[in-house]
């Protein structure tokens, strides 16, 4: 199988462009696909980064403490037995970012996908599986124009998305009630799972799980004594920054607290705020699309303290935008370092390394593609088949509770060296 897991040695010496899930909350039309977001093994940033890379650190818990990474058995396969027979025309769908300034998150799981088709369609003669992709620039309003789109296709069974948190909050209802699966595998908003929404699964941990755990991180293990918290005003920045706030208590400084917008590229004004606050670290809720400026101006203006930020900026066109500014930068993420075998057969396939979610969008398409073969061609028994789903993937077990929360969810700390 060409997707085994190896040992936790062989996975912390793997980097990761890691996870991206997030709502823009703007649109744009300038394309990040000839970007060429390569996020992973031994990938070195573009532009005046040199030669960093994002490089996985620790695993922590939700006391900041660093935790065995452990061993998983093997991954299920999307090629499955072989045997499999499907209507010519069964179609998955995949909804995110493809142009506009934070697509390299949404082409990564797009590029997952597609490799787990490949292999799926490569060993099913009498099942052929279609990726349909649908643009959304990760823009709310934008994903709401496609939205009907995606469930007009009467073909289209099952959708790998919306991949931004702002996004998949302005379409959840609309998925829900045309009864079609909605499992994503980077929209990280807490708040996306209490909409009483029957048909969406997140594959990986919230930002439920990932504030607290970075801010405790910061703040017991790190040691840090007063945080400045920026955030940006998408669903995820408001939504992360909440989680971060919260569990920094008196460590986070209010007086250096600040809101940015997306697509701002001028922060003097909060630069100013955090440089006379004299922190020990600067958390920055938000995209890579402007992290990579933020941080690039608190250096330029001799601000030294620690960049640390979440999967929105884990990816290498943050190292590649922000150059040597981004260096020693402490990244959060959801998801954990691809394997050797998986990056080498993603290289292969995508033409780049694994990036931000390419693994997360490799595994939930795998599962949509069981649950084709063991004989579903219907959108409700599909969702019927993840919620009673208990599986091995690449980067983790899939298991869903309730309400469409992981059972068991990890973070990973990385950092840009």
């Amino acid at each position: 199988m060409r997707t085994a897991v190896v040992g936790l040695a062989a996975v912390a010496a793997l980097t990761l462009a890691a996870c991206g899930s997030k709502s823009a909350d703007s649109g744009s039309t300038t394309s990040a696909a000839a970007s060429g977001s390569a996020g992973a093994s031994g990938s070195a940033s573009a532009g005046g980064g040199g030669a960093l890379a994002i490089q996985p650190d620790v695993q922590i818990d939700k006391t900041g403490k660093e935790v065995s990474a452990g061993s998983a058995s093997t991954p299920v396969s999307p090629a499955g037995s072989g045997s499999a027979t499907c209507p010519a025309t069964t179609t998955i769908a995949m909804a995110g970012a493809l142009t506009g300034p934070n697509a390299a998150l949404g082409i990564n799981i797009l590029k997952g996908a597609q490799m787990a088709a490949d292999e799926h369609n490569q060993a099913n003669a009498n099942c052929q599986v279609q990726i349909k992709q649908f643009d959304t620039e990760g823009d709310p309003q934008k994903a709401t124009q496609v939205a009907p789109q995606i469930i007009g296709d009467a073909n289209v069974i099952g959708l790998l998305g919306p991949a931004f948190s702002g996004e998949t909050k302005a379409t959840g209802q609309i998925f829900n009630q045309a009864g079609l699966l909605s499992l994503t595998s980077s929209a990280t908003n807490a708040d996306l799972t209490k909409n009483g929404w029957t048909n969406f699964f997140r594959g990986l941990a919230s930002d439920a799980v990932q504030g607290p755990s970075v801010a405790a991180y910061m703040k017991n293990t790190l040691a840090y004594k007063k945080v400045c918290v920026v955030q940006d005003n998408s669903d995820y920045g408001v939504g992360l920054a909440k989680e971060i706030i919260s569990g920094l208590g008196d460590v986070a400084d209010t007086s250096c607290a600040a809101n940015v917008k997306g697509g701002d590229k001028d922060f003097s004004a909060t630069v100013q705020l955090v440089n006379g606050a004299a922190p020990d670290a600067v958390f920055y809720a938000g995209y890579y699309s402007e992290a990579a400026p933020f941080v690039q101006q608190l250096r330029d203006a001799g601000v030294t303290a620690t960049f640390v930020s979440a999967d929105g900026t884990n990816d290498p066109q943050f190292v590649a935008q922000a150059g040597a500014s981004s260096k020693d930068a402490l990244l959060s993420c959801p998801c954990g370092p691809a394997p050797a075998e998986f990056a080498t057969a993603y290289e292969k396939s995508a033409g780049q390394a694994p990036g931000v979610y390419s693994v997360e969008g490799y595994d939930l398409t795998t599962i949509m593609l069981t649950g084709i073969d063991s004989g579903i061609t219907d959108r409700a028994a599909l969702i019927d088949y993840v919620k009673n789903y208990d599986g091995q993937g690449v980067a983790r077990n899939y298991k869903w509770d309730a309400q469409g929360e992981l059972a068991a969810s990890t973070i990973w700390m990385y950092k840009v060296q």
